[in-house]
This record gives structure tokens, sequence and C-alpha cells, in this order.
């Protein structure tokens, strides 16, 4: 038998006879059922002795379907195709129809209680149910390789068999659980008048004005925070990219600095800065209050806050992105504009803008649904301005407890940002943005017209001053014994968090936030590699491998991008709160949020380097008798060490930082540093939030040194001789 089918085939026997069927009460990571009872009891139990011990002849089906392989005699065999596909595909099929068929109630339809007869509850896949199921996957991606499949190569149809599963399973099934959800009401039964009156909602639509512009439905409220802070966040970073390619600034690098300060910085972080500036309490407040005589006022707490909040966080996304489209106008476009007798303003407005319409675009879109999905800024500084995210996060864990309520918000929410998709994908049209061609470019940019250079200078530098006022309010808040009352410094917070003990046990890390530190570190370093390496996978099929459903596949690769992290959030707990994915209370639902969360920035960064390297490359390697796996691993990888670099970062930042999502996921056992840090804001002990916050920022500025040197740099270019490194 072909020795891969054989691998596989061994894997599933073992899942079925040797490893827990069902999920461990105590998480996907826990061991203990080593030593409690393990094989024999009912809850440990491989799935070959549920069938004996549990009475659940259900699975015994599946013993046929592992068995049906070893009719083969390997790839001679003129069944050998026919045979791994009736295995795989009907076995994989069989798993999942019984998983959802019986729930937490026995029979999920009434008419297979009536065929069949009760059965008691069924507990969602563990070990056993998982290796297996991943056994009759590539048992049926080897059936498709032997019947030609993309040239039957078993490692690539192998690759898209698993990005397809896994994509289907954590993005499109949590996404359908939400639509389902919205249509029914509290006794399970699908409802559209129910549906619909909570989808009309004068909550969500009302027209009722608290502000003089702004509709107070939370739908109105949401959008129009999103379309300024979208535009806000698009004219700063396009204002902050011009400084830095088309000045005379000194500065540059305190620039760069700047842009990196708020990616690690936990969202709602921001917001408490500005509290400690502009609150009833806060310096600039008092300052005024004092100067002018007039009583303090809550002014921050509201559209204005969050506005302020937002930008601070999101204009330095807009500034990374509009940067290189900015270096990338073509000097030499510009040039033949002032040959032409054109006006300084004129080639801005007629011939570099519009060629930097795609950052733009890209831009706006990314501070629009950031603004859309933003949870903790509007949580802090919110005040009496719903909006989406907000209303979402209390219609379940609130008194009303209302996941029908919560699921339609998310559609809501859902609509806006797949809408802000198309008008960007419209307005773009089919136009070409080409600039930089196999050409040299040797001119030189045209000088900004004055009113612009000074409008550029004029908006940034009080801005950057601002963000730094911002993080030294951070960093000061964190020493402050009381902010607004006492401001001699102390190591109170840093203590109370972070305090250790050294007793006759040795060093015992004591401070309030040990548990949902170590927790934070472990999820964000388990997840990161792995965003990478799905990520990068996907790059690799979309850019070298032709395949039917391609266009469908990069979509589908991608949707969790233009799923704001709220909606994630609702999705997951909605579809594995019950079997046969029962993952929720477990620190694996909070790896496979940051996975598919974060997945798009790796897939988007592996086409880019991808698309650098020559398809000569794989072409001399397999030429040379290597498969596609050692092609990936030998030749690719080792190429494309900037993306890997930018995922593992990206990934490992944005677990630590994210708030939207993992608000709804985090538990008494696996509490997350963001929502730890939230409940600390909402009982008013800012200090320990912000040193705690402080400490984060130093952690993640460690993390990102230390995957530098562990990915090292991409060499390219002929080795130095002995001689030559002598000289």
């Amino acid at each position: 038998m072909n020795r891969t089918v054989s691998l596989w085939l061994a894997l599933g026997w073992i899942g079925f006879a040797a490893l827990p069927w069902y999920v461990i009460e105590d998480g996907l990571f826990a061991l203990e059922w080593l030593l409690d009872g393990y094989p024999l009891d009912h809850d440990y139990a491989p799935g070959i002795l549920q069938i004996v011990v549990g009475d659940r002849m259900f699975l015994a089906p599946i013993i046929g379907f592992l068995l049906l392989p070893l009719l083969s005699r390997g790839k001679k065999d003129v069944r050998f195709a026919h045979i791994l596909l009736i295995a795989g595909g009907g076995g994989l099929a069989y798993v999942l129809l019984q998983g959802f068929a019986i729930g937490i109630q026995g029979w999920e339809y009434p008419i297979l209680t009536s065929v069949f007869g009760p059965v008691e509850r069924q507990f969602g896949m563990g070990y056993g149910a998982l290796l297996v199921s991943a056994a009759f996957l590539f048992l049926l991606t080897q059936g498709l390789a032997a019947r030609g499949a993309v040239n039957g190569d078993v490692f690539v149809v192998g690759a898209i068999g698993l990005v397809i599963a896994i994509v289907a399973v954590f993005i499109f099934f949590p996404v359908t659980q939400i639509l389902a959800s919205a249509l029914r009401n509290d006794e399970g039964v699908y409802s559209l008048t129910i549906f619909l009156s909570k989808l009309l909602s004068r909550k969500i639509w009302g027209l009722h004005c608290v502000y003089s512009a702004v509709g107070c439905g939370v739908a109105w409220n949401s959008l129009f925070l999103a379309i300024l802070v979208g535009a806000g966040t698009t004219l700063l970073g396009l204002a902050f990219a011009l400084l830095a390619t088309r000045t005379s600034f000194r500065f540059k690098s305190v620039l760069h600095a700047l842009t990196v300060l708020p990616i690690i910085t936990p969202p709602f972080v921001i917001g408490l800065a500005i509290i400690l500036l502009f609150g009833v309490s806060g310096t600039v407040t008092q300052f005024a209050a004092n100067l002018l005589d007039i009583p303090a006022s809550r002014w921050i707490y509201g559209l204005p806050g969050v506005f302020l909040a937002q930008m601070l966080a999101f204009t330095p996304i807009a500034f990374l992105v509009l940067i290189g489209v900015v270096e990338g106008v073509s000097p030499s476009m510009e040039e033949a504009a002032q040959t032409l007798r054109a006006s300084r303003w004129a080639t801005f407005t007629t011939v570099s803008l519009p060629l930097m319409r795609p950052g733009l675009a890209n831009a706006f879109l990314l501070g629009f649904i950031e603004s859309m999905a933003d949870f903790g800024n509007p949580l802090v500084l919110g005040g009496n301005y719903d909006v989406l995210s907000t209303e979402i996060f209390f219609a379940i864990v609130g008194a009303q407890n209302d996941q029908g309520r919560a699921a339609v918000l998310a559609i809501v929410l859902l609509v806006f940002t797949l809408s802000a998709f198309i008008v960007q994908q419209k307005w773009l049209g089919n136009k070409a943005y080409t600039t930089v061609t196999g050409k040299g470019d040797a001119g030189v940019h045209v000088p900004l017209p004055r009113q612009l250079h000074w409008a550029v200078y004029g908006s940034a530098l009080p801005w950057a001053a601002l963000t730094l006022v911002i993080y030294g309010m951070i960093l000061f808040g964190g020493f402050a014994a009381s902010w607004g009352r006492d401001h001699s410094l102390t190591l109170t917070h840093y203590i109370a968090a972070f305090a250790v003990e050294f007793g006759d046990h040795g060093v015992l890390w004591t401070g309030a936030a040990r548990n949902s530190f170590w927790t934070t570190l472990t999820i964000a370093a388990a997840a990161a590699p792995l965003t990478a390496i799905v990520g990068l996978l996907t790059a690799y099929l979309l850019v070298r491998q032709r395949f039917a459903g391609k266009n469908a596949f990069e979509f589908g690769t991608m949707l969790s991008f233009a799923i704001p992290g709220t909606v994630i959030g609702v999705s997951y707990i909605l579809a594995f709160n019950v079997p046969p994915f029962e993952l929720t209370g477990g620190g694996a639902i909070l790896v496979l949020c940051f996975i598919f969360r974060n997945m798009p920035v790796g897939v988007r960064a592996g086409v880019a380097s991808l698309s650098q390297l020559d398809m000569s490359l794989d072409e001399a390697s397999l030429t040379l008798g290597a498969t596609s796996f050692t092609t990936v691993r030998r030749v690719i990888l080792p190429l494309i060490r900037p993306a890997i670099m930018a995922t593992l970062v990206y990934s490992f930042v944005r677990a630590i930082t994210a708030v939207s999502a993992v608000i709804f996921l985090v538990s008494a056992n696996y509490d997350m540093a963001t929502s730890y840090i939230i409940g600390r804001v909402e009982n008013n002990d800012y200090g320990l939030a912000i040193a705690y916050s402080s400490a984060l920022i130093g952690v993640m500025l460690a993390a990102i040194i230390l995957f530098r040197v562990l990915v090292g740099e991409t060499r390219i270019g002929r080795r130095a001789t002995a001689g030559e490194q002598a000289v």
C-alpha cells in the first residue's frame, strides 16, 4: 500500500481505538484524563470502546470506512482512487452527519427519534474524532490526486483540502450560525416576524437626535462615526506620508516610531489616556477650569472622545498603507506634467493624487472597518453615544442575554463592512494605476505646492505632538498614586499586578495579573506560528497553483478580514458552544479565533513576497526531483523571510491587544489581558490598568526583536569566497 495512505490510515485507527472520542471537560490542552479512568471511563473512552461501553452503535459504521482502504493493493490497483474517494469522502461525511444529528438533547430532529428511538446526549468532538476526521480528509485528497487533480500532486491537493476544510469550519460555519440565530425565537423556532421586529427596532434605526447631525440609532451612530474616522485617518495618514516622503523634515525616524506605538498598544489604553487629559479630573480640563473659572465638564464622553481616540489609534495604519503608495508614484510622470507647464498644484491634483487612489481607498476602508469593529474605546468613552459593537456585547453579557438580538446587530455591522468593500471596488473601477515598470526611473519628485506644504506641517506636527503627550500620560499614569487627586510617584500599581513572593516552594507570582498575563502570552505564542503556517500556505496555493474554483477559494480566505472582530466573537459563541464543535470555555477557541482573524495578513504578505519570486526557481527544484513539499521547505521559505516576520509579529501583537472578539470568548480559566484590563477600567482602577498596559507594550517590543532574531534576514546573491571574506 502507498506509504502516505498507510500513514493516514494508521493515524485514523489510533484516533478511533486509542484517543478519547469526545471533548475533554477541562479543555483541549488538559491531560488529567490520562489518570482519571482512561480508557474505560464513559467520558474518556475512544470511539471503538464507546460502541461497547457507551452503547453508541451509531459510531460502528466508521469501522467500515477505516477498513475499506485495506481492499486496495496500491497505486497499481485500478480501484485505488475510487476506494480512497469512497473511504475518505464517505467517512468524513458520516462523522459530520452523526455529529450534527445528535446534540445536547439527543436527536436534533424529531423524525430521527421516531425512526431510531431515543439516544442520550452527545458531546463535542475530542482528540479521537478530530484525528479520524483528518485521516478521512487526507484519504479523500489522496484519492483526488490519484485521479489527476492538480497534476496529481499529493502535497498541493492535500494543502488545498486542508485550507478549504478549516475555512469552512472556522469562517463560513460560524457566519451561517449568526444568520440562523437571528431568525430563531426563544423557543428555537424559526420566525421571520421575530427577525424583522428586532432588525427594524427603533434602538437600531431611530432618528431621535442627541447630536444635531447624528441619528441616535446605534446603526446610524456607528455608520456616522466610521465615515468620520475613515475620512479623518485617511487625510491625516496622507499628511504624515507626504511629510515623510516629500519634505525635508529632519525627524522622520520619530514619525516611524510613532506609527509602531499605537499598533502595539491595547486599543482602549488610548481612551484611558484621553480621560487622564480631558476627563473631569484631567490635566487639561482642570487647567482650563481654573484658568477660566468655569466648572469642569464631561464633553469628552460621547462622539468627540470616541472619534479622537479612534483617530489616534488608527491613523498609523493609514500611514503605513499610504507611505508606500506615495513613494510609488513615478517621478517621471510628475516631471512630464511640469514640462507641459502645469503648476505644482495642478501636477499634484491631476497626476499624483489620482495615482494614489488605490492607497486612499484601502486606507479609508481599513479606518472604516476598524472603527466599526472597535469595542474598547466606545466602552471607555462612549457615554450615551451607543454603537453596534458595544450593543452586541451588552446584548450577550447583560441582563437581557438576547443572542438573537446580538446576531441581528452583528448582521447589520457585517452588511455595513461588506458594503464598504463593494463601494471601494466600484470607486476604483477597472482603471490601471501602475507607475513602476521594469524600466529605471531616476527622476526626482516634484516639490509639494506651498499651500499643501504648510497644510501638511500644520496638521501632522500638532497631531504628532498630541500623540507624544498621550503616551507620556500612559507612562506617567502607571506611576501616579491616584490620577486627578494624588500625583505622587509610586510603584503600587505595578506591585499589585506583578508582585512576587519568595517562599519554601520558590518564587511565586502573587500579583493580580498572573493568570491573564501567562494565558495571554501562551495563547499568542501558540497562535502566531499557526497563523503564519496557514496564511503562507494559502498564499503559496494562490500564487503558485492553478485549480478550479481558485477565485472562490481566495474570497473565502479573505472573508474573515471583512468581518469585524465583534461579529467573529458572537459567531464563535453561537457555533462552538454545542456539539459537534464544543470549544467555548477553553483555550483552543481563543487560538482558533486569532488564527482565522489574522490569517488574511499572512495571506497578503505571502502573496506579495511570492509574486516577486520567479516560477523558474520552483521548476528547477522540481526538475531535479524534489517534491512540492521539499521545494516549499528548502527553496521558497528561506526567500520569504520578511513575510514570515510580518505575519509572526502582526499575529502575536494582535493576539495580545485584541478586544472585540475575545471579550466574548474568555473564561475564568482562560482570561486574556485585555479583558482583565477592561474589568479594571470598569472599576475605575485606572492606575493598575495603565501599569498593566505599559508592561504589555514592553513585552511586545521584546517579542518583535526576538522574532526578528529567530527569523533572520533574507540574503539573495552570490556567497563570498573565503578569499573575499578575508579581504
